[in-house]
């Protein structure tokens, strides 16, 4: 991955000084409470300020569409955890001042799994709402009659 955020400085895709702040211990973390430790964080506390959105049965574990919001007042970073994944954590946010705090991506799920958001807002790390997200059994979202 270092190889990655070199081309991308080297590019001009991202600055030098962004690639230098990867958090490559977060990313390597094997379980939510690792990544929330590596991200800064000792534990979270539960808000119902942050909504957050993902399937239920996801059409392709390859590409599951998930987004976060948060409504807590100075919202720097948004994290989306996967506890299932090899590595947990999914993606990284830094949200700018003055910035609207949402994200919308694509997650890759190797099995079914519950998905988390993990916000940091004026300092403090804030867990969102938790969703399961299962792979159907044939590779194929179940079709409603």
């Amino acid at each position: 991955m270092t190889a990655v955020l070199s081309l991308m400085a080297a590019t001009g895709l991202i600055s030098e000084a962004q690639a230098a702040e990867w958090n490559k211990t977060a990313f390597d973390g094997k379980s939510v409470a690792d990544v929330i430790k590596a991200l800064g964080g000792s534990g979270t506390e539960k808000s119902t300020a942050i909504s957050f959105n993902a399937p239920d049965i996801a059409e392709n574990g390859a590409v599951v569409p998930v987004s976060v919001t948060s409504n807590i007042a100075d919202t720097e970073q948004i994290a989306i955890l996967v506890e299932k994944n090899p590595n947990t954590l999914a993606a990284d946010f830094t949200i700018p001042p003055g910035t609207e705090p949402f994200v919308s991506t694509r997650v890759k799920m190797g099995q079914t799994s519950v998905v988390h958001a993990a916000v940091k807002a004026g300092g403090k790390r804030v867990a969102g709402k938790m969703q399961a997200v299962k792979e159907p059994q044939d590779g194929r979202a179940e079709e409603s009659a």
